[in-house]
């Protein structure tokens, strides 16, 4: 059976169509070349939730893999400088600062992840932040899931984000 193509425009959502998706429904990077360079600052955070065992582990640094915390956060940073070349339609940003926090929290048992990420530009970092928090997370669980394989990386969402046309944005 053949596959139909569409040649139809891309749908609009509330009146506001996709900026990566062209006229004829094709993937497009998206030109701001005709955008002001203004200052903008995007916030995410995610959850790695373990057993409290597994995580006294981590906080006294006995893990067998080394600093787990520190490790993560190393590449949480090399993660948003790089997210250009895991996130197709992304454009490459000269990244002015990255914050990577992770807060050990008795009550998840876990690790909160936090990533904070500054630049001035055309274009908005959320998908630095994102991608931040995203490889932060799995590499905590790199450096724990032999001592134990239920961990959960859970709720990667962008808390804030400041700058650009559309303002400011808090969740």
């Amino acid at each position: 059976m053949a596959r139909k193509t569409s040649t139809t425009k891309p749908s609009k959502k509330a009146g506001i169509a996709l900026t990566h998706i062209g006229a004829s429904g094709e993937a497009r990077m998206v030109d701001v070349s005709d955008k002001p360079a203004t200052e903008r600052l995007a916030v995410a955070e995610g959850r790695v939730v373990m057993t409290k065992a597994t995580l006294d582990l981590i906080v006294s640094g006995n893990a067998k893999k080394g600093d787990v915390l520190g490790t993560a956060r190393i590449a949480g940073i090399m993660a948003a400088k790089r997210t250009s070349e895991l996130i197709p339609l992304c454009h490459p940003l000269a990244l002015s600062k990255v914050i990577v926090d992770i807060a050990p929290d008795a009550k998840l048992p876990g690790c909160v992840v936090r990533a904070s990420v500054k630049v001035t530009g055309p274009t908005g970092v959320e998908m630095e932040a994102l991608t931040a928090v995203s490889v932060a997370c799995l590499t905590i669980y790199d450096m724990i899931k032999a001592v134990e394989r239920g961990v959960r990386i859970e709720g990667i969402y962008l808390v804030e984000k400041l700058g650009g046309k559309s303002g400011h944005y808090r969740a």
